[in-house]
Order: structure tokens, then sequence, then C-alpha cells
């Protein structure tokens, strides 16, 4: 197909492609290509952070996760609110800057077909320091009939009911990679023409993967089996002496990107702290379950350790949960381990 050789344009791979979606309509076009143009604005951002203090370092407040927002978080919330409303396709957004869903206009709250969940930009902690960091995107259709105002129910959805999911990595190229159920594609910036030229078709990871993505600082509030499941990892085990690759970035989209590309597996399991244990630190909605879409679609597994993500029904906006997400083999090598040694 024309649409899928190298080098054709994302606008054009997706106006191609429309028969391919069972949700096919120019409104499905245009709401992509809004996304895309977010990224490239934040893509023009993030390669000024270095030289301009407007835009980098803390603002001194914090998100609903209690966390502290760069400067670039709430831009580019900003961006991706502002922009993705006002094409009046789209009645509300969830956004990890957000406590509250951010809703269009009554007009559009009530008509646009659309909901999206964001992480407009994972990984901010390391704006400063020039490491890649990305935007996380779900798209979804409503549940409450036209005519009614959108509500926080129409985003607590299963992950398998994703009509499009995605992420823009902004590295030392800006990639755009997404799937809408038939298959996994990236698309790089080329910032001479400014247009999104198809680099990657149809993305397949390799069943077996050969590295391991975790932040091994947690690693005293793990659980047994996570132990003995890192253990295995690094080849300290008594069934694996043949140790993985550690690789770990601490940004969910690089980290993600580099294995989905190279295979292997991401995991950030529960901790148990001062006597509590945590369902982890990654969200649902806008984390894990577009990437669990893509990396179904890419032909490998995501799982919370007992449940694949994308059958979990959320209960809240920003409900977090534990992720192995990457080959096949490894997610499910993960999820034998906590069920062997956790109680």
């Amino acid at each position: 197909m024309v649409a899928e050789k190298i080098g054709t344009t994302l606008s054009q791979h997706i106006i191609e492609t429309q028969k391919d979606f069972p949700q096919a309509s120019g409104r499905f076009t245009r709401v992509f290509n809004e996304l895309a143009t977010c990224g490239k604005i934040i893509s023009s951002y993030v390669r000024r952070a270095g030289i301009t203090a407007e835009i980098t370092g803390k603002k001194g407040s914090v998100n609903v996760q209690g966390e502290e927002q760069a400067k670039l978080d709430v831009i580019a919330h900003n961006i991706f609110v502002n922009r993705l409303l006002e094409t009046g396709l789209v009645a509300a957004i969830s956004s990890e800057e957000s406590d509250e869903i951010v809703e269009a206009d009554e007009e559009n709250s009530r008509n646009a077909n659309y909901i999206i969940s964001t992480d407009p930009l994972d990984g901010s902690s390391n704006i400063d320091v020039n490491v890649s960091i990305g935007t996380i995107f779900s798209l979804m259709k409503r549940k409450t009939p036209l005519g009614e105002r959108v509500s926080k129910e129409d985003f607590l959805q299963k992950g398998s009911e994703q009509i499009a999911a995605g992420y823009i990595l902004y590295g030392s190229s800006t990639i755009f990679t997404y799937t809408s159920g038939h298959g996994v594609f990236c698309f790089t910036l080329d910032p001479t023409i400014g247009e999104y030229l198809l680099s990657h078709s149809r993305l397949k990871i390799a069943e077996e993967g050969t590295t391991y993505s975790v932040n091994e600082g947690n690693r005293k509030f793990w659980n047994k089996g996570e132990e003995e499941l890192v253990c295995y990892f690094q080849g300290n085990h008594a069934e694996n002496d043949k140790p993985y690759t550690g690789r770990y970035i601490g940004s969910l989209v690089a980290d993600f990107h580099r294995n989905l590309l190279k295979s292997g597996i991401y995991l950030y399991p529960k901790a148990t702290k001062d006597g509590k244990q945590d369902n982890g630190k990654l969200r649902l909605l806008y984390e894990a379950m577009p990437l669990a879409l893509i990396m179904k679609e890419a032909g490998g597994f995501s799982s919370d350790g007992e449940k694949d993500i994308l059958e979990i029904v959320p209960t809240e906006i920003h409900q977090r949960v534990p992720l192995f997400i990457g080959s096949k083999r490894e997610v499910n090598l993960a999820k034998e381990f906590l069920h062997k040694y956790n109680p």
C-alpha cells in the first residue's frame, strides 16, 4: 500500500488507510492531525528548553499525584487542552496535570464524539538534564448519549475499548507512534519540512527479549516475587545463569520505545513502604492502557502481575497500577514468579 511506504507522511497515511478503520471518518483524521500538531509544538518547546529559563525548572505547584510540576508539564497540558477542545470533536480530556476532567464548552461536551486521556509530558523530571521524554495519549468514544454532558464515567472504560493510542517521543528525533488496532506505525518528524514521515511500518516485538528495565532503587520495597524475578533477569537464579541486559532511563516513553524496537520487558511493580502496599507509580488510563494497546498490536503483552492491563475496568481517573509490559515470554515469566513467590 502507498500509505505504508517508508517516507509517507502521517496525514497521507491516515487519509489513505481510513477504510481499514472501523471508526473511519473525517473527524477521526482531524483529531489525529491535531494530536500530531500538538506534538510538533511541544517538540519545539523541548528543543528550546536548554536556552530559556521561562520553560525549564519547576513551576512551584503540585499535580493531583502530589508530584511537583515542571513548567513544561503545564505548557504541554495547556497545548493539548486548548487545541484539542477547540476542534469541536473532543468532548473532554483527562490529563495527569488536572485533578478533574477538562470539559469542552457545553455544546461540544454534549455533542462531540471523542474523549482523550493523556500524560502530556511523561518523564518531565528529565527535562533539565536533556534525557528523552514524551507524550502518551488514548482516544476513546464517549459512552454518555449525545445530547448529554460528558462525565467522568465516560473515561472509566477498559483499555480494550480504545479506538486508538499512541505516544510522541522527544529525543534525538521526534517520533510519533500510534495504533488504531491495525498495526503499530512510527513516524519521525523531519524538521526541514515540518512533516512526520513513516519510519517503521507494522512494528513487531520479538516473543523473547534480552533486556529488562526497572528502577532497582526500589528493590528493598518489593515483595519476594519481584526480587526473585529480577534475580532471574540478572542471571543470579537457580533457573537462569545467563544475565539479561539491564537498561533503565527513568522516562517511561523512552524505556518503552527502546524495548518495543529491541525486545524485552519494562516493569514497575507494587512497593511496600511503612507497612503499606501501594499500586505502583504508573497511571492506568493515560500511561498503562495506551501503551498496552500498542504492545498488544506489536505482538507483545502487558499485565499488572495478574490481569491483562486491557481488561482492567478503571474506577478512578488517576488510578495507579503495577505494570509489566513487553515481550510475551518475559511478561508471562513475571506472572509466574509473582504467583509462585508472593502470598
